[in-house]
């Protein structure tokens, strides 16, 4: 059942609105001011909250704010007389979303709840897609984990760029991931490419694109990574393995916002905010002339350091769980004994997060209901 809220200091109008509310099988409260509105908002959750604009004190448009800053889910409806219309206007620009004037249309009233009812449901769909599609919430509560979770907080609405290292199977791509979810370009794309896997001789036609003709196999023109993350965020994996002249061609865009396609002179200008991430140590690299020095300091804005799993040992239990669900979803109930658990604690794990990933489901298949120490010492490399 859809709960409303109606904020208005006349007490006729958000009690009849209640009344007409709770006849169509809404769940309806009232509140007479901002501040009581507010305090209710805080203690429970509201789809839809019907607010007046000129309220005596805290008026409409301070609450609107409010709710708004507190970053919820609730669709606020603005109840304006014929003189705040204008007003009503403004408050849609900071949030609102809708109006309806007074005296109150019944008809108007319940189709805008419909409306408001679906915006809410995309909302918090999109909210549970982002999560399952970006990690937004990344597993562990090592203090390793912690310091990384404050850096991306701070970092992510900024459009810095980041140098992110660590070993393989760390887990970068997730924190690369998470900095683009949180950033105010998480509407836009986010456009990941593994460096390591494109050949060297195609990885400049893959970053810039290529005109048609320009090679022997270019058959028509192709848009590369930067032009496809215009206005969101390139994602470079791997980016230690990057040739030196792709290495300058990406200078160039950081420095100049402009990129030129493979066979064309012509200038294109890009917006987009670079991360990358290696497991490789860039400064030996530049020691050994495999990487621009000038590139990595462009690059190495923010550096954040992913610790192996061996380094967050605390947090294997909740990984274990996190997969053993992932795993087990709409199957049978399975478990892990604790002295299994504490066998894979002490276990070293040089394929980090994604060595576990794996034990973990191999454990699944081969052991019993409940996950024992023998299963470990029998199916896992201790």
């Amino acid at each position: 059942m859809m709960k409303i809220l109606i904020v208005d200091d006349e007490r006729a109008i958000r009690n009849s609105l209640r009344e007409v509310l709770m006849d169509e099988g809404y769940d309806a409260e009232c509140a007479e001011d901002g501040p009581s509105a507010l305090a209710m908002i805080d203690k429970e959750k509201f789809d839809v909250i019907f607010c007046d604009i000129k309220m005596p004190g805290m008026d409409g448009v301070e609450v609107l704010e409010k709710i708004v800053a507190s970053d919820g889910d609730s669709a606020v409806v603005m109840i304006s007389g014929h003189a705040d219309i204008a007003t009503a206007v403004d408050c849609i620009k900071k949030g609102a979303f809708d109006f309806v004037e007074k005296p109150l249309d019944l008809n108007r009233v319940l189709i805008t709840i419909k409306n408001a009812s679906e915006r809410v449901h995309l909302t918090t769909q999109n909210k549970a897609l982002k999560k399952k599609v970006y990690g937004a919430d990344m597993i562990g509560d090592s203090a390793p984990m912690r310091r990384i979770r404050e850096i991306i907080a701070k970092v992510a609405p900024t459009d810095a760029r980041v140098l992110i290292t660590g070993p393989n199977g760390s887990g970068k791509e997730l924190v690369a991931r998470n900095l683009h979810q949180l950033s105010r370009r998480s509407a836009m794309p986010l456009v990941e490419v593994n460096c390591a896997a494109i050949p060297s001789e195609l990885i400049e036609s893959e970053l810039f694109g290529h005109e048609k003709g320009s090679f022997t196999s270019a058959i028509k023109q192709h848009k590369g990574k930067f032009e496809q993350a215009d206005g969101g965020t390139l994602f470079l994996d791997e980016v230690g393995d990057m040739s030196l002249a792709a290495q300058a061609k990406v200078l160039r865009v950081l420095q100049e916002k402009k990129l030129s396609r493979v066979g064309s002179d012509k200038d294109i200008s890009v917006d987009v905010r670079v991360i990358a991430a290696t497991n490789k140590n860039l400064e030996k690299e530049i020691a050994e002339g495999n990487f621009r020095e000038d590139l990595y300091h462009r690059l190495n804005v923010i550096p954040v350091r992913v610790p192996s799993l061996d380094e967050r040992k605390d947090d294997i239990p909740m990984l274990i769980d996190y997969f053993l669900k992932k795993y087990t979803e709409g199957g049978r109930s399975r478990s892990f004994s604790p002295e299994a658990v504490e066998l894979l604690v002490q276990k070293s794990w040089p394929g980090n997060i994604r060595e576990l990933d794996n034990v973990v489901d191999r454990l699944l298949i081969l052991g019993d209901d409940e996950i024992s120490a023998k299963n470990v010492r029998e199916f896992v490399n201790l």
